[in-house]
């Protein structure tokens, strides 16, 4: 049976966590994979679980440590020296400040990095040891000639590839128990695949799985992702491998956060959403955004059943023309959310419609964990009018909307 477990601060869920992989008065685990949208404090529940690790001398230095992590903090370990004098050697240094590159110079790193590396891309590189650096370059074929190019500055991707390569390969050393790497008992990784297609977010997952179930293996983990795909392949490639926890993240505001336990319900990235979305339409803060992620949505119904365009998820709805036009003229802005501009009343009136008549058709479940907030801030029921304003003029309302968007991409329309 699922469960749901509150907590006032991340700290408080990164103690749930290591309680978990402990034992403490529960089943011992090996593994918590959970996922949560972002925005919700991955990262910063990563830095918690860090630092409850850690133990202090009486000067405030650390003395002893027990996770090795991959975050955004570590992708900013690596950075790019790009030549701008020469234009000619560019090369991405690394902090040897770092205790995650402990051992560097003791340890021939190459050969690891490249047996995972050479699975998602074809490129070579070359490891500085006494210079922290890293250079890279690509064989092409000139003439029927191979011919390669040195020091090149390889794209986002593949420098994300890189330093997921580099990590894994010092998580190999932590697994085979290598001196350097002995003070190593947790390894947590947050999204480690920002940047990457689909294909290689599942290679990457994939190879996560074959490494963290390798026999023998004694470090438990923790993975947190925002990706849903990510998410499921790891869901299934872990499966009973090993024993795991699967829960999903909620940000409850003010009132903590919420760990549910989706073993029982393995995922609802897409429940969770709509949950969101409701509980915009109870507030009336509905701003041009909530469109795409509405569209969203649908698009991924459509996907489910089959059907070749999102109107036939509403086909049948009172006004179903005029939701369809609603959806595609609305959602093709390219609203920030970091830059919200509110609905007119007449808008918010449509989408309100448009989202019911979705919610009524379908009959989606909403677990406990997204009812929670709706029982805990109570609002009156919304009944939606029916509309008095002709289509013509419901789409002149939309215009005029978008045209309040700075970054309203007029061609899409």
């Amino acid at each position: 049976m699922s469960t749901i477990n509150n907590f006032a601060t991340l700290a408080e869920v990164a103690s749930d966590f290591r309680k978990d992989l402990t034992g403490d008065h529960r089943k011992e685990k090996d593994l918590i994979l959970f996922f949560a949208h972002n925005g919700i404090g991955k990262t910063r529940l990563s830095m918690e679980f860090k630092q409850a690790g850690k133990e202090f001398d009486g000067d405030g230095n650390v003395t002893k440590r027990d996770t090795l992590y991959f975050n955004a903090f570590t992708e900013d370990l690596f950075s790019w020296n790009n030549d701008l004098e020469n234009d000619t050697n560019r090369i991405l240094k690394l902090n040897p400040d770092s205790a995650f590159f402990d051992g560097l110079h003791e340890l021939d790193l190459d050969v690891k990095i490249e047996s995972f590396f050479n699975n998602y891309v074809d490129l070579k590189f070359d490891i500085d040891y006494d210079t922290s650096t890293v250079a890279f370059s690509r064989s092409i074929i000139v003439d029927g000639n191979e011919k390669t190019i040195e020091n090149i500055k390889i794209s986002r991707g593949e420098e994300t590839l890189f330093i997921w390569c580099f990590f894994l390969a010092i998580c190999q050393l932590a697994i085979d128990k290598d001196p350097a790497y002995g003070w190593v008992k947790y390894v947590y990784i947050d999204d480690p695949i920002s940047s990457l297609d689909e294909n290689n977010a599942i290679a990457v997952a994939c190879d996560l799985c074959n490494l963290l179930t390798t026999e023998g293996n004694e470090i438990k983990a923790v993975v947190s992702t925002h990706h849903s795909l990510f998410f499921n392949v790891l869901y299934n490639e872990f499966g009973r491998k090993v024993k795991n926890k699967r829960y999903f993240l909620h940000n409850r505001g003010h009132d903590g956060y919420a760990l549910q336990d989706t073993n029982d319900t393995p995922f609802f990235h897409h429940i969770a959403t709509l949950s969101d979305l409701k509980k915009v339409v109870e507030s009336n803060k509905i701003y041009t955004y909530h469109f795409n992620s509405l569209r969203s949505i649908l698009e991924k119904t459509a996907t489910f059943f089959g059907y070749d365009k999102i109107d036939r998820c509403i086909d049948g709805l009172e006004d179903d023309v005029l939701f369809e036009r609603a959806l595609q003229l609305f959602s093709h802005g390219k609203y920030s959310i970091f830059d919200p501009v509110e609905m007119g009343d007449d808008n918010k009136e449509l989408f309100k419609r448009i989202l019911n008549g979705f919610l009524d058709k379908y009959e989606f479940y909403f677990p406990e964990i997204f009812n929670e907030e709706i029982v805990m801030e109570p609002v009156a029921e919304v009944v939606i009018p029916a509309a008095e304003t002709p289509i013509e003029e419901e789409v002149q309302a939309a215009e005029e909307v978008a045209i309040q968007t700075p970054r309203l991409d007029k061609n899409n329309n």
